[in-house]
Formats: C-alpha cells, structure tokens, sequence
C-alpha cells in the first residue's frame, strides 16, 4: 500500500474562520475527512499532519524520507519565506519521491508578496486554486507519478 504524508502549513488550523472569501467556509477537519476518504477509496495509507511551526514542519520532512511514497504539501505562507522547507523537500526530490505543491487559493490572483513560491522550483507539480479539491488533486497527481515511475 502507498502512503502519502499531508502537511498543512501555518493558520490553515482555522479554515473555516478566516478569509472565508478567499479560503472557503470548510474547516481543515472537513479537508482531512476528504483527504481521509480519497485514500480509502484509493488503498492508500495516509498520515496527515498541521503546524504553525517552521521546524516542526521540516522535522516531519525529514522524518518521513524513508517512511513515505510521496507528498503532498500546503506551505500556506511559508510558500513565500522559508528556505528549510524547501531544502528539506529537495532531499526528498533528490530520493525520487514525487512532491506536490498545493494552495486553496490562486496565489497568481493575490498579493504580489504571494506570486514567489520558493517551494514550486523542487516540487514536483504545483496545484492552485481549487479550494480543497486541490489536495485531492494533489494526491491524484502522487498517484499518477508512482505509476509512471513503476512503468
């Protein structure tokens, strides 16, 4: 069986709550339940994991090199700061491990500030702006990956 590590970044604990024009009116556990039913469906073991915390965020990465088949990952605004994230998923590309970058919103439609994502240049595939379909989509896309590289 497959398993796909789920990482959401900072303040996504309060979908639901905040910028609901922008985010949708779904909190993270509904996401997580979506998240939760598309890998049952799809016989894949998923763990799923949030923090507001740049280091917790990379400790996890590190982790779960050796653990996982792929990764599908929601900065939220460390997207457009944090250089740890994103050397700590370039080990995780250098492995072969496919990683997918998702945003609930079109970061291109925002905040010039949000149109850099110093993660897009190591993940494998940037999903964004399907509100919570994005993971989904995200996960699909590990899927089609795996798929490629077993043939």
């Amino acid at each position: 069986m497959k398993k796909i590590l789920v990482l959401h970044g900072p303040n996504l604990n309060l979908l639901g709550e905040r910028e609901n024009k922008i985010y949708g009116n779904l909190t993270l556990e509904e996401i997580n339940a979506r998240i939760k039913k598309f890998a049952q469906q799809n016989e894949i073991e998923v763990e799923i994991y949030q923090s507001n915390h740049e280091g917790d965020l990379v400790t996890k990465i590190q982790e779960a090199r050796r653990k996982i088949d792929g990764l599908v990952i929601n900065p939220a605004a460390y997207t457009h700061t944090s250089v740890a994230i994103r050397d700590a998923l370039a080990v995780l590309g250098e492995l072969g491990i496919p990683i997918i970058e998702v945003h609930l919103s079109n970061i291109y439609r925002r905040e010039e500030f949000r149109h850099q994502s110093l993660t897009a240049a190591v993940a494998t595939g940037v999903i964004s702006g399907f509100g919570p379909t994005s993971y989904l989509l995200g996960m699909q896309a590990v899927l089609e990956k795996l798929s490629e590289k077993n043939n």
